[in-house]
């Protein structure tokens, strides 16, 4: 048990120190290469977090149980916004861009609610994946050009950013450090998972609620650490592009690739459609209205996200286990704490109109 413990700080250490190389490489990979920060964060950060899910999704479709994948695809995306957003928003406010509000989050919901249609007939056969595929190449040519017109925002980075003499070796060591974040990144991730299902099971915690816990959030750890360590370092649009990137690239990519290689499809339960796949296109209908509000995310805003995921977590054991006070829960969430919430953010968007963020304010001045 000590030396499972020590290999899951081993592991903690390895993600955040992943994050960091991460999100200092990909900032000063987008000043070196005149990119947008966001389209960084939206393609180059946010693509590089989601390999373990790429990883895992095509594993599974080839050893015959492409079924996972739409699990690991749906509690990915709906950990990215709830908990990952709602942590670095906590840690500090997030300014959001007009491009994600206009273009990126709209295109999330689209996807998220086309999976959910595509799914309906119970499975997800090989060609639809060929196009969801499609999609994701088509969205990554369309940030690129969304990211070109931002160009004269970042023209004139700080003098210590980029050496003007030394431009492409510093082009050159920014990948690199890209590169051995997201190595770092995965190696964590991997030691992480397996030293808490370790000592999980020692204290004689059920293979099924490890499942719903522990597991389903691991894939997701480089995300978690990349995007509250950017927030942290005050480089929102990598924070923010990293979670509605990854989301984007979890349904179209991982999703897609999963469908192709499964060979006969993937099949859906019907748990995932009455329950699973809706919540997921709920929380990014969510985002809309939220990143909205003055296009701020607020620390109480992401407050409520994670008090949202805590309590979808929360029903998932229960329904789980099969406990008496899921039905009531259930109840509880939709007649006291949704409304709630909902009313939160009806005020939000009167009290705060569409207006530009101070940051893009400082930048027009």
């Amino acid at each position: 048990m000590a030396l499972t413990s020590l290999f899951l700080v081993i592991g903690l250490l390895l993600l955040f120190a992943g994050g960091e190389s991460l999100v200092r490489g990909a900032s000063r990979l987008a000043y070196a290469a005149k990119l947008s920060p966001l389209f960084v964060g939206l393609t180059i950060v946010a693509f590089g977090t989601s390999t373990p899910e790429l990883v895992v999704s095509i594993s599974t479709a080839l050893q015959g149980q492409a079924d996972l994948s739409l699990g690991n695809v749906v509690g990915s995306n709906i950990f990215n916004i709830l908990l990952i957003l709602g942590l670095s928003a906590v840690v500090a406010p997030l300014t959001v861009k007009r491009q994600i509000v206009r273009s990126d989050v709209p295109l999330m919901i689209v996807i998220s609610l086309l999976l959910l249609i595509l799914a309906w007939d119970g499975v997800l056969v090989p060609a639809e994946g060929v196009a969801l595929l499609t999609g994701l190449l088509l969205y990554t040519a369309f940030s690129y050009w969304q990211g070109s017109r931002d160009r004269d925002a970042i023209a004139s980075p700080p003098d210590e950013a980029i050496p003007e003499t030394t431009g492409g070796k510093n082009l050159l060591s920014q990948i690199g450090l890209i590169v051995l974040g997201l190595i770092l990144l995965v190696a964590g991730c991997e030691l992480f998972v397996r030293s808490a299902i370790s000592i999980a099971q020692a204290l004689g915690v059920s293979t099924t609620i490890i499942g719903l816990t522990i597991v389903a959030a691991g894939t997701s750890l480089p995300e978690l650490a990349t995007s509250v360590i950017a927030s942290y370092r005050n480089e929102r649009d990598i924070a923010v592009g990293n979670v509605v990137g990854s989301n984007i690239f979890n349904i179209l990519g991982v999703q897609g690739a999963a469908c192709i290689f499964s060979g006969s499809g993937v099949n859906v339960p019907q748990s995932f459609l009455q329950f699973d796949l809706p919540i997921m296109a709920a929380t990014a209908v969510v985002c809309l209205p939220i990143f909205f509000t003055g296009r701020v995310i607020a620390r109480w805003e992401g407050a409520v996200f994670l008090i949202l995921y805590a309590a979808y977590t929360t029903y998932l054991i229960l329904a789980a286990t099969n406990s008496a006070y899921r039905e009531h829960f259930g109840t509880a969430m939709i007649v006291f704490v949704l409304p709630l919430i909902a009313l939160g953010i009806i005020v939000s968007l009167f009290r705060h109109p569409w207006k530009p963020s101070k940051m893009e304010h400082d930048q027009a001045e």
